[in-house]
């Protein structure tokens, strides 16, 4: 099952795929995606994002894969939905799109062996991790200004139950800039997979039913501009489209 959440007329409604368009649950309504604002597929929890999981990415951007997961934090904040826009820095003279496969906890665990993990997985869905590489000083330090600006993580448009998709570890990942593509990948070629995130963060911390895992971009990452229309695409899942947008005049940062 696919389900997402939107606002339309005023009111948030979820929503479901429909031959032609988008069908509202409540009241079976058949909509263009396009008529639609939308909203993160879910209200997430805490929200965890990795660096550097893909041996790929780590030498384009020049640094070794790590030898345990490289994870930080992300503020409510940051997420939007699809079809939204993210806003570059005035001044900024590299933001790099990511295409991440999102995990999601749907059963709550602490000290969760690698043989269970799954388990806990509700479902999945595509995020969109910008990045403003200008603010990057060494992977090692808070990826705060990098990784927490508003909006700059679109994700959605649809949570996928966990039941429907048989092999998370071997999806297709895409993105393209303007039409053209510029990223390709496999999440089959994370330096740490699945079980391997939930086990870690699961060692030192609960895990809750809504957190989120954004499991880390492969290589291809290219700088986008004001105007540019990005795609991220992971087969099975869903497509995510965002618009890179100037700042608000009020707000240049």
């Amino acid at each position: 099952m696919k389900r997402g959440r939107v606002l339309w007329q005023g009111a948030a409604h979820a929503v479901e795929p429909a031959d032609g368009g988008v069908r509202l649950v409540d009241s079976g309504r058949v909509l263009r995606e396009d008529e639609l604002q939308w909203l993160p597929p879910m209200a997430f929890r805490t929200i965890f994002a990795l660096g550097l999981n893909y041996a790929d990415h780590a030498r384009e951007l020049a640094f070794k894969a790590p030898a345990e997961p490289l994870v930080f934090l992300k503020g409510p904040n940051t997420l939007g939905g699809h079809r939204g826009v993210t806003h570059r820095p005035a001044g900024a003279t590299f933001m790099h799109y990511e295409c991440e496969l999102a995990v999601v906890i749907g059963r709550a665990g602490k000290r969760i062996p690698r043989s269970q993990a799954w388990a806990h997985v509700a479902g999945y869905t595509v995020a969109n991790d910008y990045a403003i590489r200008d603010y990057l000083e060494n992977y090692e330090r808070p990826n705060l200004r990098v990784k927490n600006r508003d909006g700059c993580t679109p994700i959605g448009p649809w949570l996928v139950d966990a039941a429907d998709v048989p092999d998370p570890m071997n999806l297709a990942l895409t993105t393209t800039v303007n039409g053209r593509v510029t990223q390709r990948g496999n999440t089959r070629d994370m330096v740490f997979d699945i079980p391997a995130l939930v086990e870690h963060l699961s060692s030192f911390m609960t895990l809750s039913a809504g957190d989120v895992i954004l499991t880390g971009t492969p290589d291809g990452v290219v700088d986008c501009a004001v105007g540019d229309e990005v795609i991220c695409e992971i087969e099975g899942i869903g497509r995510l489209v965002n618009t890179i947008a100037a700042p608000p005049a009020a707000s240049a940062a």
